[in-house]
């Protein structure tokens, strides 16, 4: 009798986890899949972490409650684990390990620095598990391998919308640079805004440096050098905290000139921290609440009733970072990475940042937008095609 019921338990354990234990074993009803989420949970850019994680979890919720996918017939819904990759390359690479080895993830959405990003795809690519970051805009991420991809625009078309908007709409003629240099994103944000500037005859009179946003407190050796310099327009493709903290000591140097960055600046700590001295301040991101279409809407009021807040930039792009992952991951009907990716690399996808397109390296052709700081509040100033 024990052996007749340790078989039973047996069968029951491993029909539980949906493999079967005879020819007349069923298949499960239904299953739980794992999606991996990278995002930075402290560190210099945490308000973004807990945007994306919220967006990110937001899209799991959607998706399981319409239903999930059909997986070689069984239902099947997704569960989602978020880790913390605290702004550090090592420990988002540790996370992506944890994610793949043990969670058996089917998929990563994020993750959302570009500097994190760069140590977290090769580990993805080697694996074939499809990645799909939702702010880390420099280029040469996707030239990573074929199952690297984003929500978000690439810096060269965030230094466009930036220089075009200095040279074509305020009509500046010159401008200064101050930038981290120990950062991708902020790298490469400044040198595309310099590059476009100057090819439309703009002239970047200074192109300061610094090193580590997340430790420097004192800029103003640099901004004293910007400042003799005599610019029209201060160009800070920098994090929210740091921009703040230029910007007043900026101010308090008697440099009041028009100034403007990146995606970075998105949050509402930007003004906490910065006060008037950010105030007329602009710049790009990938979306804006107060976009009428229906979509932004309606995820505009269900994340503000469900957080308590209103959704910046971060939490839209992790919102649709994940929705292309599932997107795919249903039309694929199956967890194999090489199926999943093979579905994104075809998407037509209507997301809260616009209608999503992958382009043949694998970065999405869409919409961008500049915003501005108007009485303390973020507001819409225009917008930018591809």
């Amino acid at each position: 009798m024990r052996r007749i019921l340790s078989s039973v338990l047996v069968c029951a354990l491993v029909f539980t986890i949906g493999t079967g234990c005879s020819s007349t074993a069923r298949k499960p009803a239904e299953q739980v899949v794992n999606l991996g989420g990278i995002q930075p949970m402290t560190g210099g850019a945490a308000t973004f972490g807990a945007s994306g994680k919220n967006g990110a979890e937001m899209a799991v919720e959607e998706f399981n409650a319409a239903g999930g996918a059909m997986v070689g017939g069984i239902k099947t819904t997704v569960n989602y684990i978020n880790e913390d990759d605290a702004g550090s390359p090592e420990v988002g690479a540790s996370a992506a390990q944890k994610l793949i080895n043990q969670d058996k993830v089917i998929a990563i959405s994020g993750p959302l620095m570009s500097k994190v990003s760069l140590a977290v795809a090769p580990i993805c690519q080697e694996r074939g598990i499809p990645m799909v970051s939702n702010g880390s805009t420099t280029v040469s991420l996707t030239a990573l391998g074929d199952y690297i991809f984003r929500a978000c625009f690439i810096d060269s078309f965030q230094g466009t919308i930036m220089a075009s908007y200095v040279w074509d709409t305020l009509h500046l003629k010159t401008a200064a640079v101050l930038y981290d240099n120990g950062n991708d994103y902020n790298k490469g944000l400044a040198e595309s805004f310099r590059t476009v500037f100057e090819q439309k005859g703009g002239k970047v009179v200074a192109f300061e440096a610094f090193t580590d946003e997340d430790k420097t407190v004192d800029y103003k050796p640099q901004l004293t050098k910007i400042k003799s310099a005599n610019p029209e327009f201060l160009y800070l493709p920098n994090y929210y905290a740091s921009t703040a903290t230029i910007l007043k000591q900026a101010r308090e140097l008697g440099l009041t000139v028009p100034a403007g960055g990146g995606d970075g600046w998105d949050s509402p700590d930007l003004v906490k921290i910065g006060g008037a001295a950010v105030e007329g301040g602009v710049f790009s991101n990938h979306f804006c609440k107060d976009d009428p279409s229906p979509v932004v809407q309606s995820f505009v009021k269900k994340y503000t009733e469900k957080y308590g807040m209103v959704p910046d930039a971060l939490a839209a792009l992790a919102y649709d970072a994940t929705g292309l992952i599932l997107d795919a991951f249903k039309r694929a009907g199956s967890t194999q990475g090489s199926a999943i990716r093979d579905a994104l690399k075809d998407t037509s996808f209507s997301g809260v940042g616009g209608m999503y397109r992958f382009d043949m390296n694998r970065n999405p052709v869409k919409v961008g937008y500049v915003l501005g700081i108007k009485g303390g509040q973020q507001v819409f100033v225009t917008t930018v095609n591809p």
